[in-house]
């Protein structure tokens, strides 16, 4: 079995700079996979974090230097609210990031309206797996996938000492989460950690403290965010300087 690759951690002063690196990223991994595989297959995060990385996406023109057209984009996780509610991932990117392209990628939203978040999560892992071409036990593979993390060390909606965290099998999950709003639907660490590349999003003095715990060296923390460990692709945190202000060689 392949060992993962280390994380590499990038430090960013002040969040104008985090989302401008954020969205650098975003593109250069949009232009790679197109280049090689004529698709760029992007799962989004959730949250306020993201919100400003869409906004930096849309500004100097980078949108128009890609092949949007050729992107493929999902979601990560999704409350099982409505998608024109305040709650709802894919109506905060449709807000800050679909409606301001010149050209609108695939999106594959989850339909949220479609039943009980059992039923929602059984037809969001249908589709990928028709999409993906799927064969029986294996994940997709993402070209990116981003993430955020909470001050509790959640990511997507994996959330601490949640039974999810051990599924080996199922690529979407139902969870009920101690958030609100409690329902939700979320990709399983075997997708997460089958990506080629993976971005996490981390800003706030807040994330301070859990942030030097999931990073700490030897793997020691089984917070969930430390247990997205790509396979055979690459971690990335991008961090802005108040979250990382706990890490080594920072005091």
């Amino acid at each position: 079995m392949s060992r993962p690759n280390a994380p590499r951690i990038e430090i960013a002063v002040g969040l104008d700079v985090f989302a401008d690196v954020a969205a650098d990223h975003v593109f250069a991994a949009a232009v790679e996979a197109v280049r090689a595989r004529g698709t760029f297959r992007l799962a989004l995060a959730g949250g306020s974090t993201p919100r400003r990385v869409h906004a930096a996406m849309l500004t100097d023109g980078r949108s128009r230097s890609s092949d949007i057209g050729a992107w493929d984009v999902w979601f990560g996780d999704e409350r099982c609210v409505a998608h024109d509610d305040d709650e709802s991932n894919f109506g905060m990117a449709e807000d800050s990031l679909f409606t301001g392209l010149d050209t609108r990628p695939r999106v594959h939203r989850v339909l949220t309206e479609i039943g009980p978040p059992s039923v929602i999560a059984a037809a969001y892992e249908a589709e990928l797996v028709r999409e993906f071409g799927l064969r029986a036990g294996a994940p997709p593979v993402f070209d990116l996938v981003l993430l955020g993390m909470g001050a509790d060390g959640h990511t997507a909606s994996l959330f601490p000492d949640d039974p999810a965290l051990e599924e080996t099998q199922r690529l979407v999950l139902a969870v009920k989460v101690p958030r609100s709003p409690p329902d939700r639907v979320t990709f399983t660490l075997p997708v997460l950690c089958a990506a080629r590349r993976v971005l996490f999003l981390v800003a706030g003095a807040d994330k301070a403290a859990t942030l030097r715990d999931v990073l700490a060296p030897g793997g020691a923390s089984s917070l969930p965010a430390a247990r997205v460990c790509p396979t055979s692709g690459d971690v990335v945190w991008l961090v802005d300087d108040s979250a990382a202000r706990l890490l080594p060689g920072r005091g």
